[in-house]
């Protein structure tokens, strides 16, 4: 089992956490009450709302971090990893083309909706067969990832017409695509001694 780098570790669960803290303090520091149950991420980030860099920073940092978690989880097929760096090269794109104050942003929605469906395809094309596979690369582990995902993917669609919960059901889409790689992660480390114990024990054998 090939061993997740400390930087990769740290990059995974980096992710949630500036992502989470990113849209909390901006919201917070709103000089008029922010409703973040119904109110959308990107109406944070928007041109001309007060502290909107802190949210930007948020949501560049986690595209950043994505990079580094997939050139760092090498354990995973090499098509998962791919995609986990193109998603986030989405979301870097995502922060600098926000959304116009009297209208919407055609990069902005292409490259949100784009990385949407990475982070939801993802744990799917990072699928490892083998015996002994770490249990978030695991075939029944990937689809039960995806299909949660897709649950609320359903919601945050049904929210965007009219509903009263569009940012909530945001916020937990992202929450969930971005804490996912982090456990992908935690489960390769978990592996990784067990992997490790056969050729011990062999080596053991050997010099007895």
């Amino acid at each position: 089992m090939v061993r997740v780098p400390w930087w990769g570790i740290a990059s995974s669960g980096l992710a949630p956490v500036l992502l989470v803290v990113g849209w909390t303090v901006a919201a917070d520091l709103q000089p008029t009450p922010f409703d973040a149950v119904s109110r959308s991420i990107s109406t944070l980030a928007m041109q001309e709302m007060p502290y909107r860099w802190i949210v930007t920073s948020g949501i560049l940092g986690v595209g950043i971090c994505n990079v580094v978690t997939g050139l760092a989880l090498r354990a995973a097929a090499d098509g998962g990893r791919l995609l986990l760096i193109f998603a986030g090269v989405c979301s870097m794109l995502i922060a600098v083309n926000p959304q116009h104050p009297h209208g919407g942003s055609v990069p902005h929605e292409a490259f949100s909706l784009l990385g949407v469906l990475i982070m939801t395809l993802w744990p799917v094309a990072a699928i490892r067969r083998t015996p002994g596979a770490p249990v978030g690369l695991r075939p029944r582990v990937a689809y039960a990832a995806v299909g949660l995902n897709l649950a609320l993917l359903l919601w945050f669609a049904a929210e965007l017409f009219h509903g009263a919960q569009l940012g909530l059901a945001e916020r937990a889409v992202a929450t969930d695509q971005a804490l996912w790689p982090f456990i992908v992660v935690l489960t390769v480390v978990a592996a990784s001694p067990r992997a490790r114990e056969p050729v011990r024990a062999e080596a053991r054998v050997r010099s007895s």
